[in-house]
């Protein structure tokens, strides 16, 4: 979409992705490696009583499902800031997560373009919410 498509309150909701166990450690061992997220047995004796993704694993589902429903299309030009980060309840393997996006500020640039600013909000199957953030992209006219 170009910028000037896009009007505050729009509400989007992506597909959903099943994180499994393998998917969980495979991604901790390369970018968060911590017991909670690849030793099984140490995890079910710790405060979540199991595998838990990392948050930054979470965190980038959530993008990777607001992105694949190509309402930025090729009009995007680059992310500008990730704001108001939280990392609410734990995901656990087998859990599918979905977002719901709302366009939460319209910010207009020179030539037209602007800044949309979304509002990720992270569910698993229970509508459990477990992840949100405002993320800002510039986006072209």
């Amino acid at each position: 979409m170009r910028f000037s498509e896009f009007e505050v309150g729009q509400r989007y909701e992506t597909k959903s992705i099943k994180l499994s166990k393998e998917s969980i450690i495979d991604f901790a061992n390369v970018y968060d490696p911590q017991y909670m997220h690849i030793d099984e047995e140490k995890a079910k004796q710790g405060r979540f009583g199991d595998l838990i993704a990392s948050g930054m694993q979470t965190m980038s589902v959530s993008f990777k499902l607001w992105v694949e429903e190509g309402i930025y299309g090729e009009e995007v030009v680059a992310g500008t800031g990730m704001n108001n980060i939280q990392f609410i309840k734990p995901v656990y393997p087998d859990d599918e997560l979905r977002v719901v996006v709302e366009v939460i500020e319209i910010l207009p640039k020179r030539r037209g373009n602007g800044i949309v600013t979304i509002q990720l909000n992270t569910y698993n199957q229970n509508d459990v919410k477990v992840f949100q953030a405002e993320l800002s992209a510039l986006i072209d006219n």
